[in-house]
């Protein structure tokens, strides 16, 4: 049986996923003044990307991912700066205007600096898959906290939260299951760190459904983790 179609098919709707992710964060960012995404995980996503336009470049010149990558960081710049904008209101008023510069450079700087040591560590096209299930697994359980925190469903939505459930469970299929491109068969720790992400994604979006459904009806609903 011929599965050539079957891992183009994921790629490209992952990739459609995740572009709708971005471009929804985007919208809700500047409709509601906020940001619509975990910094920390916003950090790495941007790290990865240029990391990956970059080093795929000079590695196999202008590939469909070459243009994927740049087209993603472009768009997480966008969500960066509604961080920018809108994000001092989430952090300590007392710590505001002398920290919150500070926590954001180092926050980034970490964030490129763990992801090529994936990249050291594994190779270009291996490490990017660890560091990016990873990555989307900090990022699955970071939602929720986002959520918690907040207390309400500012900057959130279930266009986010399902997009981004299933942009990771195509390739959590694609490399856990059926075994991608560059690597040895289906791999272990990709099938579970993307299993885990759809488990934290799936509560995330019930959670997401039970809070938007209490605002509609004028309650409120506490979590406590």
């Amino acid at each position: 049986m011929n599965l050539a179609p079957v891992p183009l098919f994921l790629v490209a709707f992952s990739g459609f996923c995740w572009t709708v992710v971005y471009l929804d964060s985007i919208r809700l960012g500047f409709k509601e003044a906020t940001y619509a995404m975990p910094f920390w995980a916003l950090a790495l996503n941007i790290a990865w990307e240029l990391q990956q336009a970059v080093l795929e470049y000079q590695a196999a010149g202008f590939v469909l991912q070459v243009g994927i990558s740049a087209v993603w960081f472009l768009l997480d710049g966008v969500i960066l700066f509604t961080y920018f904008r809108f994000g001092r209101k989430f952090f300590p008023k007392n710590l505001q205007k002398q920290w919150f510069l500070v926590w954001t450079f180092l926050a980034l700087v970490t964030a490129f600096i763990l992801q090529y040591g994936f990249l050291i560590e594994f190779g270009l096209y291996i490490g990017r898959q660890y560091s990016a299930f990873l990555q989307n697994l900090l990022m699955s359980v970071l939602f929720i906290g986002m959520l918690v925190n907040r207390g309400n469903s500012e900057g959130q939505s279930l266009t986010i939260a399902v997009s981004k459930w299933l942009g990771t469970l195509a390739p959590t299929i694609l490399f856990g299951v059926l075994g991608g491109e560059h690597m040895n068969g289906p791999n272990t720790l990709i099938l579970v760190a993307g299993s885990f992400c759809s488990l934290f994604d799936l509560i995330y979006i019930w959670m997401l459904l039970r809070t938007k459904g209490a605002e509609k009806r004028g309650e409120e609903t506490a979590f406590l983790l």
